[in-house]
């Protein structure tokens, strides 16, 4: 299968803390990969590798030329002052096509926000915004770091049904980093374990199995996050591999002390030419 972003052996240190060690992973075409793992763990870092905002200390990551990619950050904090509207946030920095707008509008049922000012949209509107955005460009692959991490409940399930059904419509790839396993469980595909290391990787019904899982949330949430599994995860795992050398990490978390650079405000443009970092 091709890939579209490759990790080998990436490895992050800053302030003398290992925030990422030795990290490999693959994301493939029509691939659904979310990143788990507890806070400090690494994750948002491992994003931001594979989406070539920052280079590693060691390893590379190599992206497919030419690959279109969307992001959308974790939040966005709207300048009360500027007023702008939604429709002229989607058309900034960006030449679009009506045709295109109108589709992601309708898509992302955002059209009663779009002569809104950004400051006064709710969470849940503003996220689908954000969305809406990063779906412009027709991507290829969809970025999203804690897309759903200031929501409540509701707002939250409603996202990640709009997320699975842009996934299965638009026929792409999705990398997401999530905190909301429970819900991770009933849409991706493939789920990362990440504790500054990759503890276990595979579809949701084996990671939720896997011992270290179990040692990291505890044998409870492992039982509760096997019980949403999707009716659609009889898919094959996509032969992603890791090293299982430094497990005895994964056993025995405890929380990190070090800046793992976790939140994104901005919007970043994507690297999409292939890179390499020693």
């Amino acid at each position: 299968m091709e890939n579209l972003i490759s990790a080998k052996n990436v490895t992050v240190i800053r302030d003398r803390q290992t925030i990422l060690d030795d990290v490999s992973v693959d994301v493939g075409a029509r691939d659904f990969l979310t990143i788990i793992g507890p806070n400090g763990a690494g994750k948002s870092m491992l994003l931001k590798c594979l989406m070539g905002f920052y280079a590693p200390d060691k390893g590379h990551v190599t992206t497919r030329p030419g690959l279109r990619v969307g992001y959308v950050p974790q939040r966005l904090v709207a300048d009360p002052t500027i007023p702008i509207t939604v429709r002229r946030f989607l058309t900034l920095r960006k030449k679009v096509k009506q045709q295109e707008l109108d589709r992601v509008i309708a898509e992302t049922a955002i059209e009663p926000s779009l002569n809104k000012p950004l400051a006064v949209l709710s969470g849940g509107e503003l996220q689908r915004v954000l969305l809406a955005r990063a779906l412009l460009n027709d991507p290829e692959l969809l970025v999203l770091d804690e897309p759903a991490q200031n929501l409540d409940i509701t707002g939250q399930l409603a996202f990640y049904k709009l997320l699975e059904t842009v996934y299965r419509e638009r026929n792409i790839s999705v990398l997401m980093v999530s905190h909301d396993l429970h819900l991770v469980m009933s849409s991706t595909r493939n789920v990362l374990c990440l504790f500054h290391e990759v503890c276990c990787i595979g579809e949701p019904r084996t990671v939720t199995r896997d011992p270290e899982f179990i040692s990291l949330f505890g044998p409870d949430m492992a039982q509760l996050m096997a019980s949403y599994q999707h009716h659609d995860h009889h898919a094959h795992s996509h032969g992603h591999s890791h090293d299982h050398s430094h497990a005895d990490a994964c056993r025995h978390p405890e929380p990190s002390p070090q800046t793992t650079g976790e939140e994104q405000t901005d919007i970043p443009s994507a690297k999409t030419e292939s890179s390499s970092h020693a």
